[in-house]
C-alpha cells in the first residue's frame, strides 16, 4: 500500500508555514491521542501517521527533499535514511521526540513516566551485507538471514535477575542512576553529573543473577531474521530493521540491524537504472535476411523478430521487461543490442561465395547521407 501525501495527512497546503504545520499536527495528535481513543485501533494508526508526517514537514531539509522527490526522498524503509518510519515506534518515543509539541498537559500519565530512568542499557546496532541477483532486485524478495547476535534471555525475560524480588535500590545513587560531584572553582561551584558507577545508571542492582545469562539479561546466540526487500533497490542502499540488532542489557532497548544491499553481476544483463541491456550476436546471413531469435529476459525467454538488413548497434526495445522501480515508480525496459559476428577463418568454398558478393551493389559499403553507412562498413566500425 502506498503512503498518503504528508500534506493531506495534516490537512495543510504545500505552502503552509512552519507554525501552521505545527498547529495542524497538534490538532491531529490531540484528536487521535492513544489515551483518548483506547478502544479504537484505527486511532493509533492515524496518530502515528500524523507523527511521521510532522517528522518530515516539520524539518526544513526533510521537507525540501520530500517536496522534490516525494516519499522516495525521505524513505522510511532505510534506503539512504530520511523519514522516521513510525509503524514500530512506541508512543513514549513519539512523546519524547516531540516534547515541544505535547507538553505535560497533553500526554496524560505518560509525561510523568517519561521522566523516570529506564532500566537496562541499549543494545548496539549491527550491519549485515546481502547479495541480490538482478531477478531479486527486479521483482523484490524476502530473505531469511541467520544472524549471530545478543539475544534477550528467555529465562529471566531480559531482566538479568532470578525474579523481580531479586532487585534492590542502588545505595550509591539512591535509585537515581546518577552521581554528582561538586567542585569549587574561581567561577564558583561546578556540578558534574555522571552515571552511577555502581549500577551503571540503572538505579538498581541485582542480588541473585539469572543462571542462564549471568545477570546480563541477554546471551550470545543465533536468530533468523526476515528481510522484505522491495523491487528496484541498488548497490549501496540499505534497509534498517529497528529492534533486530543486539538485545540490550537487562531490558534495555534492542539495537537496529542495518542490511546493506550488494548486486551480483549478471550472466546476461547490464543494468542502467530500471532498464537492462542484453547483447545479441547475429550471423551475417541472419542479419541480412532477417530471422526470429530467442533471448533471455528476467522472467524466462522470449522470441523477437529480426528485420532483414538490421544494422550492428541497433537497439531493440522490449517494453516493461526491465526492473520494477522502487516505491512503484514504474517498470523499466529491456534493450537488445544487435551485434554481427564476422568469421575469420573461411574455407575455400566459403571464400568463393563471399568474393562473389564483393562486387554486388547491395553489398558495397556506402557513405550516403540518406541511409548512413553501408552494411559491411558498420560491421567494420563495431568490430575494429
Amino acid at each position: 500500500m502506498s503512503k498518503p501525501d504528508y500534506y493531506d495527512v495534516l490537512g495543510v497546503s504545500k505552502d503552509a508555514s512552519e507554525d501552521e504545520i505545527k498547529k495542524a499536527y497538534r490538532k491531529k495528535a490531540m484528536k487521535f491521542h492513544p489515551d483518548r481513543n483506547s478502544d479504537d485501533p484505527e486511532a493509533e494508526r492515524k496518530f502515528k501517521e500524523a507523527s511521521e508526517a510532522y517528522e518530515v514537514l516539520g524539518d526544513e531539509q526533510k521537507r525540501q527533499r520530500y517536496d522534490q522527490f516525494g516519499h522516495r526522498g525521505v524513505n522510511g524503509g532505510g534506503f539512504g535514511g530520511g523519514a522516521a518510519g513510525f509503524e514500530d515506534i512506541g508512543f513514549e518515543d513519539i512523546f519524547s521526540r516531540f516534547s515541544d509539541i505535547f507538553g505535560g498537559d497533553f500526554s496524560g500519565g505518560r509525561s510523568r513516566s517519561r521522566g523516570r530512568r529506564s532500566s537496562g542499557q541499549p543494545g548496539s546496532d549491527m550491519k549485515l551485507r546481502i547479495e541480490l541477483s538482478l531477478e531479486e532486485i527486479a521483482f523484490g524478495t524476502e530473505k531469511k538471514l541467520k544472524v549471530k547476535k545478543q539475544i534477550k534471555c528467555d529465562e529471566c525475560n531480559g531482566t538479568g535477575a532470578e525474579s523481580e524480588e531479586d532487585f534492590e535500590m542502588c545505595g550509591t545513587c539512591n535509585g537515581t542512576g546518577e552521581v554528582r560531584q561538586v567542585r569549587k572553582t574561581m567561577l564558583g561551584q561546578m556540578v558534574n553529573v555522571q552515571p552511577c558507577p555502581e549500577c551503571r545508571g540503572e538505579g538498581r542492582i541485582i542480588r541473585n543473577k539469572c543462571s542462564k545469562c549471568n545477570g546480563e539479561g541477554r546471551y550470545r546466540g543465533e536468530k533468523t531474521v526476515k528481510v522484505n526487500v522491495p523491487s528496484g533497490v541498488s548497490e549501496g542502499n540499505y534497509i534498517t530493521l529497528r529492534g533486530k540488532g543486539n538485545a540490550g542489557k537487562r531490558g534495555g532497548e534492542a539495537g537496529s540491524l542495518v542490511v546493506l544491499i550488494e548486486e551480483k553481476e549478471h550472466e546476461h544483463f547490464e543494468r542502467d537504472g530500471n532498464d537492462i541491456y542484453y547483447d545479441l550476436v547475429l550471423s551475417v546471413p541472419d542479419a541480412t535476411l532477417g530471422t526470429e531469435v530467442e533471448v533471455p529476459t528476467l522472467k524466462g525467454k522470449a522470441k523477437i523478430n529480426i528485420e532483414p538488413g538490421i544494422q550492428p548497434g541497433k537497439l531493440l526495445r522490449m517494453s516493461e521487461k526491465g526492473i520494477h522501480g522502487l516505491n512503484r515508480s514504474g517498470i523499466g525496459d529491456q534493450y537488445v543490442r544487435v551485434n554481427v559476428y564476422i568469421p575469420k577463418d573461411l574455407s575455400d568454398e566459403e571464400r568463393e561465395h563471399v568474393e562473389a558478393l564483393r562486387g554486388n551493389e547491395h553489398f558495397k559499403a556506402s557513405n550516403r547521407e540518406d541511409d548512413g553507412k553501408g552494411f559491411f562498413s558498420k560491421i567494420k566500425d563495431v568490430f575494429t
